[in-house]
């Protein structure tokens, strides 16, 4: 199953790259949305191998995810792996200067089952994937909106 979005945005790519490449900024969010974030390899700049233990409930049932960054190449990509009870997942962050002050921020997600509870997860995920495909878009938007008006991790 994929998610994609894309955005263009009124800002320098490298004020793209460093609101995309805020990890410090998107523990805190996730930890104020009630998850808990570890980080494996904490006091060290973020780099390729770096990686995150997540726990949190969903569905009524806790999860666990492990989010590994798996490529990063400034100013233009960051990919971050996931895998959770049976459940993988590949975020890719694309960022293109278009101009000098405008960028195209491209996020896509893709989930695949490696379980049987983990195919029922995605099957019933596909049964409301319009939805969810909708709220993905909203939430890449007001992200990019956010970055342009300067906000911190809208």
């Amino acid at each position: 199953m994929k998610f994609s979005s894309r955005e263009d945005i009124e800002a320098p790519i490298e004020k793209v790259y460093a609101r995309v490449t805020d990890f410090a900024g998107f523990e805190r969010q996730m930890l104020r949305r009630g998850a808990d974030v570890r980080r494996v390899d904490p006091g060290q700049p973020v780099k390729a191998g770096s990686a995150w233990d997540v726990a949190f409930t969903f569905r009524s049932r806790d999860r666990r995810v492990r989010a590994t960054v798996t490529r990063l190449a400034a100013p233009t990509d960051v990919v971050i792996d996931m895998a959770a009870n049976g459940l993988d997942g590949v975020t890719t962050i694309e960022v293109l200067a278009l101009s000098p002050q405008r960028t195209r921020l491209s996020v896509t997600v893709e989930l695949s089952a490696r379980s049987l509870s983990a195919r029922l997860l995605l099957q019933s995920l596909k049964l409301a994937k319009s939805n969810l495909t909708n709220r993905f878009k909203k939430r890449v938007a007001d992200f990019a909106q956010g970055i342009e008006q300067g906000k911190r991790n809208a």
